[in-house]
């Protein structure tokens, strides 16, 4: 079961509505060319969701590394429970990145304590994978506080492992690109050529790689 609202202010008339905790969940990495894609469930109370609100939690998009740095800690400690997945490049390759999304989300929604008994998931489109009641959210990083906390632990976690990748793979300037497509990655893939972690099903319209 899936509902897309777009324009409400729905975040607070939710919660009061279905007196449930929050259970948002969001993806990083979608658009990059190199890495894995990550997703990042968050489980928020009413109470702890207005407290990450005011310390600034919101789409992580909108912040500095240094802020969002700040925030993580804050989210784990305020969060009922937490958690995140990802699928790797071959699955990438090999299945789409809408499917891989959807593993990595699956992966996240597992690893959780309890079943979900509602997801509110960022964005118009549905997890297909997902068998139980959900939301989709347009913008839903920008109205919902479980799913800004999901994007930034997402986000953290995914920049992160992308700053250890530039020991193993120097001269793609991953530390900077965090493996997004920049002018000055794809001149180093003429360089340098394609790595293992690069997504070839991203890069088949470089004709001069």
């Amino acid at each position: 079961m899936e509902l897309i609202i777009q324009d409400e202010k729905e975040e607070g008339l939710l919660q009061v509505l279905n007196k449930f905790p929050e259970i948002g969940i969001d993806e990083v990495g979608r658009g990059a060319v190199f890495g894995p894609v990550f997703s990042a469930a968050v489980v928020l109370n009413e109470k702890n969701g207005l407290a990450l609100k005011k310390l600034g939690v919101k789409d992580s998009k909108k912040l500095t590394s240094k802020k969002r740095n700040f925030l993580l800690p804050k989210i784990i400690a305020l969060s009922s429970d937490y958690s995140f997945g990802q699928s790797s490049v071959r699955e990438i390759d090999q299945l789409g990145i809408r499917y891989a999304t959807e593993l990595s989300m699956i992966r996240a929604i597992k690893k959780l304590k309890d079943n979900p008994s509602q997801l509110i998931i960022d964005g118009p489109l549905s997890l297909r994978l997902w068998n139980g009641q959900q939301r989709n959210i347009i913008s839903g990083d920008s109205k919902f506080t479980s799913i800004a906390a999901a994007s930034i632990i997402a986000k953290v976690t995914r920049d992160f492992l992308m700053e250890e990748l530039e020991k193993k793979y120097p001269g793609y300037f991953i530390f900077k690109n965090k493996g997004y497509g920049t002018k000055e990655h794809f001149s180093s893939l003429k360089t340098n050529g394609i790595t293992n972690l690069h997504r070839k099903s991203f890069l088949t319209k470089l004709k001069s790689i």
